[in-house]
């Protein structure tokens, strides 16, 4: 299978960053080099599988260099990712598109850069017994992760399309209020809102323990059903002085997404474990494997989702228009690909 021969070629790049320890991205093989620290935030959602993979199973670890040293931190949102970046609290972290795009925006084009893809697919609206049509919509309250991530947007923009009108402070035709994930599942469970447009597995445990049923499913309303739902950004500055370290982190990326693909048994049970461990909520392992199949891991950023969600968030008002031109930067990625032997992903 093409995963496992992924896997082979990077156990072989992995084990020659691991022996790199005396070498530098200031000096040649035998110099002297200096520590670094890898500071590496996540999230602990199933759309984060990959990152989740890579720490626990230690396979980011394995393909960093002697001199490195990996520490993680995961967040409930977005926005929190963001804010530890820019207070340089972080170097590099997991996220989705929007808070992505806002960071970039935010710096005028100078932060973070998007070094890889993670994960595509996996959101939809759930909606509770009653409501068929998007007609059947009016006066509902529904939720979104945060105001502004990535499913926020979403709902905004496809409620926009449906002839609706929201605003930031919950008001307008339908009510759209940003709470986090497992609030959203008991509010909808206790009747409190009409439905949820969320990431997985709270689509899945929304339709299993709320009776919801999907009316969106975001898959349908994409080009070949593709979107990036997570991807890897890092900090420009921290590119710029350890390109070497962000090569090997992307080494790690890219052998821990293959995992995920060639054993998806074992990589589930490593998500629940860890889900449960930083949550204290258990998934069920059908729900896990419900959602499981509503996604597609990949190290493709899937760049032409970018500009329309970008555009979607400026539509409904939650970002000034942005030029994204530079926020990628694919040349380690593609150095990675190349060296296991893998087609490379074209520069947006």
């Amino acid at each position: 299978m093409r995963s496992r021969s992924i896997l082979l070629g990077l156990a072989l790049l992995t084990g020659c960053a691991a022996g790199a320890e005396t070498a530098s991205s200031d000096g040649g093989p035998g110099e002297p080099t200096e520590p670094v620290e890898l500071r590496l935030g996540y999230f602990p959602n199933v759309t984060h599988a990959t990152a989740i993979v890579g720490i626990e199973n230690g396979i980011i670890a394995d393909a960093l260099a002697g001199n490195v040293t990996l520490s993680t931190q995961f967040f409930n949102a977005g926005t929190d990712a963001v804010e530890a970046l820019f207070s340089e609290a972080i170097d590099a972290t997991f996220i989705g598109p929007n808070p992505a795009i806002n960071a970039f925006a935010q710096s005028n084009g100078e932060a973070v850069r998007i070094i890889a893809g993670a994960a595509s697919g996996g959101a939809a609206l759930v909606v509770r017994e009653g409501i068929e049509t998007p007609e059947d919509l009016a006066d509902a309250k529904l939720a979104t992760p945060s105001l502004g991530n990535t499913q926020d947007v979403a709902l905004r923009a496809w409620l926009t399309e449906q002839g609706y009108t929201t605003d930031l402070e919950g008001g307008g035709d339908v009510s759209v209020l940003p709470q986090a994930n497992g609030d959203a599942l008991q509010a909808f469970i206790l009747g409190e809102i009409d439905g949820a447009w969320v990431p997985e597995p709270w689509a899945t445990r929304m339709i299993e323990e709320g009776e919801g049923h999907v009316l969106v499913d975001e898959h349908d309303l994409w080009s070949n059903g593709e979107f990036v739902t997570t991807h890897l950004i890092v900090a420009t500055s921290f590119l710029e002085e350890h390109p070497d370290v962000v090569k090997q982190l992307l080494t790690g990326h890219v052998a821990a997404s293959a995992f995920v693909n060639e054993s998806p048994d074992e990589a589930q049970q490593i998500v629940a474990d860890t889900i449960f461990e930083l949550t204290d909520t258990e998934l069920p392992k059908g729900t896990l494997a419900t959602a499981w199949k509503n996604l597609t891991f990949t190290v493709d950023p899937i760049a032409s989702s970018l500009e329309e969600s970008a555009a979607d968030a400026t539509e409904v008002g939650l970002l000034d228009p942005v030029d994204l031109e530079g926020i990628y930067d694919l040349t380690l990625l593609n150095e990675v690909l190349a060296e296991a032997g893998e087609p490379e992903i074209p520069a947006p």
